[in-house]
Order: C-alpha cells, then structure tokens, then sequence
C-alpha cells in the first residue's frame, strides 16, 4: 500500500515546487523590468564594425545624449506591464517618447515585415513558456517591433536578450536609403548605475523576398538614474495627456485584436501620422476624460488615414 502512495506524493510536492519556483521567476521578472523606471539622463552611442562587403564605406559613428527621461508604468496587471517614456528637453518641453509594452507568455505578435508592414504570427503556447513579450512602440503608439524571451537572473545580473526585426532607427531614416530593415539583437540589463540597451544590429536591404545584409553596427544606449524630482515637469504633463494618450492606446489594441496583418501609409496630406497625432493631443487633452467617446472617433480617424490594404512600397521609416 505505501509504494503506491510515495510516487503520487513525490509528485505533488515536486509540482508544488515547481509552481512556487515559477512564482518566485516571475516576480523577479517583473522587478527587473519595473527597475527600469525612474527619471535617467541618457547617452546614445552607435558604430558601424563589420561590412559585408569590403567596398562598402562605415559610417561615422553617432553620439547623441538627452539630458532627462521620465520613465514609469503607467498600466499594470499581473501578465502585463505599460512603461510610457517621456523626453524632456530644454527643462520644460515635453516629448511623448516610445512605449514598451511587456506582456508574459504573449502567443500573438506583430512582427515588422518591412515596406511600412507588420506579419501577424499566432506562436504556439510552448515557444513562449516563461517569457515575456517586449512589444515597443513608436512615439504615436503605432506598432514598431516585437520580440519575446527570457529574463535571466544569474551572478547578480538580470538581462533580457531578443533577435527582431525593426524598421529603420529614427537617426537614420532621413539619411539612408541603401537599407530598409535592421535586425536589431537588444539586450536590456539592469546595472548598478540603472540599466543598459545593449546592441547588436544588422542593417539590411529586404527587396522582392531578399535580404540583402549589408553592415554590422554596436549600439550602447546607457540609462543613467538620477532624482525623479529631476524629471517632476514630466510627471506633470502626464497628468493632463495621459487620459488623451490611453485612448489611442486603446484603439490600438482593436486593431491588434483582429490578429489580421497590418499594412500602413508613410505620410497622408505630407504628414506623418505622429504629427497629426501630436496635433489632436494638443487639441483634445482637456476633453479626454469629459468627452472620450469623441476623442477616440477623431483619433480612429486619423489611424484609419494610414492603414493600408497591402505593402505600400515605401521605405520603412518613420
């Protein structure tokens, strides 16, 4: 009678702490992305290294700084966190800056297709098993890449790693034309002095089914972390637009929801979709919370002007 009671036992308690151990995963996890947030002075750094063909010419390297970004989760539920960035320039001029959305063991992805396209891709339950899905955004919400992997906490670091692909970086899109898909390898590491985006991209021409790569390229993005009163005119600005800024993002996930792909235009009336966005921001941020039923009509709106119905050819800029 005991022999057939200890196999059943084991189990139970191996499951028990298998579960409590995926538990105690998890909530590293999400102190590890939350880590992220606060206000940070920033440095971008980026350098051309190996071309794949010799007669291809480097690039000078980039270098760029932002003196404070007001970083924070501005949704949270126990699969999914929304962390908003907002740039702050000159003191007092805000600039609403991308998102990263970060959804665990997330099956349904939008992955950048290139030509101002995004291939919607159902994954199976297995692929995605302890994972979390960093979707990020551009500065109008719009989808930008996606990627899903593991947080790894070992040796005292915490680190996550992806392989997307993504359209081009907004330092380059006016300036190159030679490439239309960068394979970005982003690596998020929490650090002593707040954290690290870790890169290394691939720039590549994608044409009739082809990729064509052309140069590898190091990105160092370091967030340094200073006092979030630092970034106070930030959290302030927040408060007036985030009512505005939740709508979009809700007519955004319909849209997602359709798990359909997504084809979009570049400009409509010579305006790129940010800049009408911006505009309706300025326009309807009083009324969001009084009127949001009309706010996110005007919104839908102006969304419904750059999708497409197919690839539209355009270079995938933005």
């Amino acid at each position: 009678m005991k022999s057939y009671l200890i196999l059943p036992l084991a189990l139970l308690f191996a499951t028990s702490l298998w579960g409590q151990d995926a538990a105690e995963k998890k909530a590293k996890d999400v102190a590890a992305i939350k880590s992220m947030c606060g206000c940070h002075s920033i440095t971008f750094d980026y350098a051309e290294t190996f071309p794949v063909d010799t007669a291809y010419k480097l690039h000078e390297p980039y270098h760029a700084a932002a003196n404070a970004e007001w970083i924070f989760v501005d949704e949270e539920t126990e699969d999914r966190l929304v962390i908003q960035h907002l740039l702050i320039v000159g003191g007092n001029m805000i600039i609403k800056h991308w998102r990263q959305d970060w959804v665990y063991e997330e099956t349904d992805h939008y992955q950048f297709d290139g030509d101002l396209s995004w291939k919607y891709t159902k994954l199976p339950q297995d692929a995605v098993a302890g994972q979390w899905t960093q979707l990020v955004t551009q500065v109008d919400d719009s989808p930008r890449y996606v990627g899903s992997a593991t947080w790894v906490h070992v040796d005292g670091k915490s680190y996550w790693e992806n392989t997307s692909d993504a359209p081009l970086p907004r330092r380059e899109f006016s300036k190159r034309s030679d490439y239309n898909v960068m394979r970005r390898k982003n690596r998020h590491q929490i650090t002593d002095y707040g954290w690290l985006h870790d890169q290394d991209n691939v720039k590549i021409l994608r044409k009739d089914g082809q990729d064509t790569p052309l140069v590898a390229e190091k990105g160092r993005n370091m967030y340094t972390r200073r006092a979030d009163s630092d970034c106070e005119v930030a959290q302030k600005w927040w408060k007036k637009h985030r009512d505005f800024w939740r709508l979009v993002r809700a007519e955004w996930e319909d849209i997602y929801s359709q798990n359909d792909n997504l084809y979009m235009h570049l400009k409509i009336d010579e305006q790129k979709m940010y800049e009408k966005m911006f505009a309706l921001d300025m326009e309807m941020a009083p009324n969001a919370d009084d009127k949001p039923e009309v706010v996110r009509e005007k919104v839908r709106g102006i969304i419904k002007q750059y999708l497409a119905d197919e690839k539209t050819n355009q270079d995938a800029v933005y």
